[in-house]
């Protein structure tokens, strides 16, 4: 017997019928009986009956092999790759060894499954990640001391990132945040200002160095309760000594580069500067009518002068979008705090709070919550309370909505106006490197580490893994739900809010790519690659046999994904 296909053209069209025939002779002829049409049967099961028609035999693959172990394999696969592409092994240290490997398997470890040294020892146990780096039976103390380690390497490294990525005249980001402890021993540990909410813990702060396109090069810590412009200037002495770079732009936020610090940036003839004006200066640069409003009628940027700022370039810009939201925002929290006021104004109309200290006090503990106590009129007496918004003064506040004045030390054939508002505008690329440090992505924080060396080194190792990260997701923008054209061009209005093009907004309605695939985020394309996994197998029923490893084989979405990171460039 055998399975005969026959096709029959009709119309353009190809239809294909499969019959089973038994072939025999007779008057010494050959002649074919037809059997059955298999035409309704899928392919796979047609094929199994040919080639059992061709006498191979078939059993079930559960009864001659066994799976012993399964490790996740395509997740680890993916970030090796690009730590290849990028040539990390050299970044770390130019030679192997033991701790190198160490370095890079918690690396690889904190961007795939950001957990603590002792909990990442278990996880990693059931990934290829340790076979693959030759780190397998670490202990948590092994992972200390390659922290240790990489503490000591790190001026080295953070030497070739900036031979990398910094440039003799180039932009610099630099932003300072902070994370919180867990526990009280660390000596880097002090209450201050806490960019996570978290009041009352102590904290440690720690500046980013970055790129002009937020790709990160240098991290440094300092004790929780610093001043943010204290840590500008060994950030800028850092570049200039350690890197070798003598002549930069430094660009940081209001609270960062204060006067102070641009009174001593300016002794060194190397630096420039782009920066913002607080609001208050922008406030006394209206009053004293060196800016006229009216100007923002027929454009939303002009260059002013001031001898308040001699030397410098002003840069005055209005975003109207901007403008709303601010406006939209403090009538509500006009509005919310109104309303906890007329409640205590109700306690003491009805006698239940008496007494001008004890009201005061009750005052006291809202009238700020929301930052506009600055807006209300307040009397108080012993029976009287009477809290009203002061209309003039949120009409003046109001006439700045939108407003914000770059300043910096560029002279017009170094930046023009719009550059510079355009180069300021990339802090916002540190700013998404904390993120991705602190919430999304890395997890630098909670803190359990107590030891300074072991909390700076932690905090480096987080920062070795933004870089890998950065780089990754620079390489699948067009899997990922990010917008493929830069974040903000020479043809861009600067001071307009970025807007996503409209392949971007396609691509978030519809929730796929441009090719029909699934449109993921950072975590959830990790996640489907994590679905290649390396399994252990042996012939059943023999204990002793050697054992051989198949890996799962990749679809079409998580190949392109791995295809793209070994094109990567840094």
């Amino acid at each position: 017997m055998h399975v005969v296909t026959t096709e029959r053209h009709y119309k353009d069209k190809v239809y294909r019928s499969h019959l089973l025939r038994h072939s025999y002779r007779e008057d010494g002829k050959v002649k074919n009986e037809t059997l059955a049409n298999l035409s309704h049967l899928p392919e796979a099961v047609l094929e199994l009956i040919k080639r059992a028609l061709n006498g191979e035999h078939f059993v079930e693959a559960t009864e001659v092999l066994e799976v012993v172990r399964s490790r996740l394999h395509g997740a680890v696969h993916a970030v090796l790759t690009a730590m290849k592409a990028l040539g990390f092994e050299g970044l770390v240290a130019s030679r192997p060894c033991h701790e190198r490997s160490l370095v890079i398997a918690m690396v690889a470890a904190r961007v795939i499954q950001p957990q603590s040294k002792l909990a990442t020892t278990r996880w990693w146990d059931d990934t290829t990640l340790p076979a693959l780096l030759g780190v397998e039976g670490a202990t948590e103390d092994d992972l200390y001391s390659a922290m240790d380690w990489l503490l000591d390497h790190q001026t080295a490294i953070e030497k070739k990132l900036a031979a990398r990525h910094l440039c003799e005249g180039g932009l610099v980001l630099y932003d300072l945040s902070s994370s919180y402890f867990e526990g009280s021993c660390c000596p880097l540990g002090a209450l201050g200002h806490s960019r996570d909410g978290k009041k009352g813990t102590l904290q440690v702060n720690y500046g980013l160095v970055t790129d002009a396109l937020g790709c990160p090069v240098a991290v440094s810590v300092f004790k929780g309760n610093t001043n943010d412009s204290k840590t500008l200037l060994p950030a800028v002495k850092q570049v200039q000594n350690r890197f070798g770079i003598e002549s930069l732009v430094i660009v940081g936020d209001r609270g960062m580069i204060t006067q102070k610090q641009i009174d001593e940036l300016s002794l060194d003839n190397g630096i420039d500067w782009i920066t913002a004006l607080r609001s208050t200066s922008i406030q006394q640069l209206v009053t004293g009518g060196h800016i006229q409003l009216g100007l923002f009628d027929d454009r939303n940027l002009f260059e002013i002068k001031h001898p308040d700022f001699p030397g410098e370039r002003l840069v005055a810009c209005r975003n109207a979008d901007l403008a709303v939201r601010r406006t939209n925002k403090r009538d509500s929290l006009l509005q919310a705090t109104d309303k906890l006021l007329q409640k205590i104004c109700t306690r003491v109309e009805s006698g239940r709070l008496r007494g001008a200290a004890k009201i005061g006090v009750a005052v006291g503990k809202l009238v700020d919550k929301h930052k506009v106590g600055k807006h209300f009129d307040i009397e108080i007496a012993d029976s009287k309370l009477k809290c009203t918004i002061n209309k003039d003064r949120v009409k003046t506040e109001a006439t700045l909505d939108g407003i914000y004045i770059i300043r910096t030390s560029l002279n017009k054939k170094q930046l023009d106006a719009p550059s510079v508002v355009r180069s300021y505008k990339r802090l916002a690329q540190v700013e998404r490197a904390f993120r991705s440090l602190k919430t999304v992505d890395l997890h630098v924080r909670p803190i359990f580490h107590w030891n300074e060396d072991r909390v700076r080194a932690h905090i480096f190792l987080c920062m070795l893994a933004y870089y890998v990260q950065y780089h990754m997701q620079e390489a699948w923008r067009s899997l990922l739900f990010f917008d493929e054209t830069a974040w903000i061009t020479e043809s861009d209005d600067p001071v307009a809010p970025a807007r996503r093009s409209a392949a971007a907004d396609a691509k978030a309605l519809t929730k796929q790519t441009d090719d029909g695939e699934r449109a993921h985020s950072f975590r959830t394309l990790l996640g489907s690659l994590a679905t290649i996994v390396s399994n252990e197998c042996r012939p059943k029923h023999s204990k002793t046999a050697p054992t051989f490893q198949i890996v799962t084989t990749p679809s079409k979405e998580q190949r392109k994904a791995i295809d793209l990171l070994t094109v990567l460039t840094a």
